[in-house]
This record gives structure tokens, sequence and C-alpha cells, in this order.
């Protein structure tokens, strides 16, 4: 009898010993899966950027005081105004061909380049920083090829007009222009567009824009317009009346 009760004994043991080491078991488990688990990313919060003309960017570059930032095309500050130099968000192609594979992305038109106390930098369309300049980074730029244009500024007793390079053979003969001479100076703004180039024009004193038809884009109402790449990166004409204070306009004259 003592030995039956014994082995029962034992027996109750090790069942005993059997289902503790169980559950222990099952318990590291469920605190392994706990740890794991990962939390959710804070999503970026939607930029208010409408589109309400589809030939300009979506944030353009704009001076309050003596800083630049950024507005929407309804004019609102996304990016606080605190830079000496903003340019449009468009390619860098020293970036874009650097020799680091890693900086290439922010050489793409996701990027502007701004400049803050003689640094440059690229930014995001949230204003971040996420690339600061180095020579080191600045790879061969593959430029496209030219493309020859159709039009050019053409001086006759001092006015300027336009004529087409391809036909323009007799200066005395007024059917040869495009454009007859009238105007105090003329320039034709680098664009994609060689067949309809956006010129600026001097009349009266006034700069204003035309086209190859001599039809009026923006009114003669400026003391200056910059000839400079706005169109080109942006469709746009960077201006001033009192010939300090620059801002952007549209080819509807609309001031941003």
């Amino acid at each position: 009898m003592r030995n039956v009760l014994s082995v029962l004994f034992v027996f109750i043991s090790i069942s005993v010993f059997s289902q503790a080491k169980s559950v222990k078991k099952i318990s590291v488990k469920n605190v392994s899966k706990t740890n794991v688990r990962k939390k959710a990313s804070a999503a970026k919060p939607d930029l208010d950027l409408p589109v309400i003309n589809k030939d300009l960017p979506v944030l353009i570059p704009k001076k309050e005081g003596d800083k630049f930032g950024y507005v929407n095309q309804n004019g609102k500050f996304i990016i606080h105004p605190e830079y000496h130099i903003a340019v449009f968000f468009y390619e860098d192609c020293n970036l874009l061909n650097s020799p680091n594979e890693k900086i290439r992305k922010f050489g793409t038109s996701d990027y502007a380049t701004v400049e803050k106390d003689m640094i440059s930098y690229r930014i995001d369309k949230y204003g971040k920083r996420v690339y600061q300049f180095k020579d080191s980074d600045f790879g061969q730029c593959k430029f496209e090829e030219y493309k020859q244009q159709r039009f050019q500024a053409y001086i006759l007793n001092g006015f300027y007009g336009i004529i087409e390079k391809a036909t323009f053979v007799n200066a005395a003969d007024y059917r040869q222009y495009q454009i007859y001479p009238q105007y105090q100076y003329l320039y034709i703004m680098e664009g994609d567009d060689v067949e309809n180039p956006m010129i600026v024009a001097s009349h009266n004193d006034k700069f204003g824009v035309i086209d190859v038809n001599n039809k009026v884009v923006v009114p003669f109402e400026y003391s200056n317009i910059k000839r400079n790449f706005s169109w080109k990166l942006g469709k746009m004409f960077e201006v001033t009346k009192d010939g300090k204070n620059y801002y952007y306009i549209d080819a509807n004259n609309k001031t941003y």
C-alpha cells in the first residue's frame, strides 16, 4: 500500500509540474507578441495646394518684408518666409547627376533651392530642409539639345522689332518683319515653346509682355520685368512697379 501511494504521489507531482511549465510558455509567448508590435507611423498632414491654374506651380515664391517663403495659388503662405533666396520647385541637374547616389533624389522637382545665412539648401513642399549643398556632391549636368529660337529681336533706327531668322533677308521690306520695329526694348523670354515665345517689351518707359503677333499679354504698367528663367520654370513673370519690390504675376496679370 505504501508503494502504491508513493507511485501515485510521483505521478501527481509530474503532472502538476508539466501543467505549470506549459502555462509559463504561453505567458512568455503572449508577452513576446506585445513587445514586437509596431507603432503606427504618424501620417503627414495634407498640404493646402489647390490647383486653380494648371499651368502654374502649386507653390510660388513670395517675398514678405525682406524674406522669401512660398504661397499656394490662393496666395496663402504654406512655407513661412525666412529665406534670402527662394526659387521655384524645379530640377537641379548637378544633384540629379551627383556621384553620391543617395543625393540624386534631392535634384528632382519635388524640391526647391533656398538660401539662408549664406547657406543653400533643398527643401520639400512641407518646408523641411532635407539637404545642404556640398560641392563634393555636384555632378556634371547633361544638357538637353538646344532648341534653336525661331524669332529674334531686331533694331532699326533705334527701335526694336521681331524677325523670323530663317526668312528675314531685306530690312527695307516692312513685310519681312514679324513685328515692325516700334518698341524701346524687346527681349524674348527663355521657354519651351519656340513657336509662341513670350516677349518682354518697353513702350513709353513702361514694361509689359507681348507675343509674336504683337498682342499685349501683360499691360505696359511696370517699371521693370526681370529677364530671367521665371517663365521657363514657372510660367510667371517677376515684375515691379516701384523698381524695388518685385513679385510674380501670371500671363493673366494676376498677382501672387
